[in-house]
């Protein structure tokens, strides 16, 4: 459209300029006339000449400029275009995404303590890499099928069913993304019409309710608490329900809270979801990182498999986040629609990410169990840490997060992490970057070395007896 609107005012200007040049060609034969009339007759002084000469010429080029120049500068940003009325209102309305705020802060300075950003500080283990680099070194940089390569979502089949218990085929029950966000938008997009209704427990990753928001769904937030250890109520999920409810979208274990789900808790999940006849979208990337007792994918849970989309990927358990690489598995028939949208809006992922993975998920066991245990430990640091300093807080059960409580202190979550940056150079996530019900709670990823995460406790502590000191 932009570049027919381009083409039309070009060559209406064109008809312009050729009118103009026209108008030009008869003045100057005029302009000739004039002076040949003048000369002949020898009737006007040569002063007169000159003065005559000069007004045409001068009416000449001020009918150019108005009829061209003028007319081409409004054309290339004349401060007439109203940027707001093109916009989408659905997107203008969206906030920035508050981790990526204090990322931006922090980034690049080596004077701050940042447990913001939640990734893995290990560098991906040299043996998925090296399979990718051989790749590489081969030519091997083409396009792949629309679904991923076949041999990776082989051997990720056979990870699943190892790992957790869930059975998906190869061909037809899943799609290679780019990263799990996309796996997301588009599981979201294929499912959501206009009006369309997903109930979102929060606190929850940040580009949960955007994603429904753009995919034209009406997010239905259920607000968990601290007291309930931020597990939502079944009276909450039947409160929110509705004709329009088309899904329930779960995450766990939790960014940011670092809660799991318990075979209990999931059990209540899938009978709600079987009584409303709904899908349930679950997001299970961190579902290698969890300390305590297996992660169980509500997938696995009888008459769940048909009515789940099940999200994962490499990025977390894997240390892989910059390879970008995800996966979506579910029942072939919501498949066919997702690949759809994969097919036009990205085509595939990257073939050297693919081919990593596949090491990742035939031989990672190990280094996956490398990570986790340091996690865990990571974990008793930061949670003793907090219990010595006087803050309320969860013990987490997976991921690397903890969601420590601030409402004693009388500081919302983003004055209190603003203040501890600037007063102690320690980078934290404000609670309601996770939606309201965040507020109060400020997030801490113990993806980070114990001294950095030892670093971040003394600022805090020193922050903290600042308030009570005043």
């Amino acid at each position: 459209m932009f570049g027919i609107y381009i083409n039309d005012v070009l060559f209406f200007h064109s008809l312009i300029l050729i009118s103009c040049l026209c108008v030009l060609s008869v003045l100057c034969v005029k302009h000739s006339f004039i002076r040949i009339k003048v000369k002949a007759h020898n009737c006007l002084p040569r002063q007169r000449e000159i003065s005559l000469t000069r007004g045409i010429e001068r009416r000449s080029i001020i009918l150019f400029v108005f009829t061209w120049i003028l007319p081409v500068q409004d054309l290339h940003g004349g401060g007439k275009m109203d940027y707001n009325a093109k916009l989408s209102k659905v997107t203008v309305s969206l906030p920035p995404s508050g981790i990526r705020k204090f990322f931006d802060l922090v980034v690049g300075r080596e004077d701050i303590v940042s447990l913001g950003v939640g990734e893995p500080d290990f560098s991906t283990p040299m043996k998925f890499c090296a399979p990718a680099i051989e790749a590489i070194k081969k030519g091997k940089t083409s396009y792949t099928s629309n679904y991923g390569l076949l041999e990776l979502r082989e051997a990720i089949g056979d990870y699943l069913k190892r790992r957790f218990n869930v059975s998906y085929k190869p061909a037809g029950e899943m799609v290679i993304t780019v990263g799990v966000s996309e796996a997301l938008d588009i599981s979201l997009r294929a499912i959501i019409d206009p009006g369309d209704e997903v109930i979102v427990p929060e606190p929850c990753f940040v580009s949960y309710v955007p994603m429904i928001r753009l995919a034209g769904g009406n997010p239905r937030i259920l607000e968990t608490s601290f007291e309930d250890g931020f597990r939502p109520r079944l009276e909450q999920m039947e409160n929110l329900v509705s004709p329009r409810t088309k899904a329930i979208l779960i995450n766990y274990p939790c960014n940011p809270t670092g809660v799991t789900f318990s075979e209990d808790d999931l059990t209540r999940i899938a009978g709600f979801a079987r009584r409303h006849n709904l899908l349930v979208i679950s997001d299970e990337v961190y579902g290698e990182l969890t300390f305590d007792r297996p992660h169980i994918s509500i997938a696995s849970l009888p008459d769940m498999w048909e009515r789940t989309i099940l999200l994962s990927g490499f990025s977390k358990a894997f240390a892989m986040t910059g390879w970008r690489l995800g996966y979506v598995c579910a029942p072939k028939p919501l498949i066919d629609q997702i690949v759809k949208i994969h097919q036009y809006s990205m085509m595939c992922a990257s073939i050297m990410a693919q081919i990593a993975a596949i090491e990742a998920c035939r031989n990672g066991d190990d280094e996956v169990k490398k990570m986790l245990d340091e996690y865990r430990a990571r974990r008793e640091v930061i949670v003793e840490g907090f219990n010595r300093l006087g803050m309320d807080c969860l013990r987490p059960e997976g991921a690397f997060y903890a969601f420590p409580s601030i409402k004693k202190f009388g500081l919302s979550s983003e004055e209190f992490c603003e203040r501890l940056l600037n007063e102690e150079k320690v980078a934290l996530v404000p609670g309601n970057s996770f939606g309201r019900a965040g507020e109060g709670h400020i997030r801490c990823s113990f993806a980070a070395s114990r001294e950095r995460i030892r670093l971040a406790l003394e600022g805090l502590g020193r922050f903290l007896q600042r308030r009570t000191d005043s």
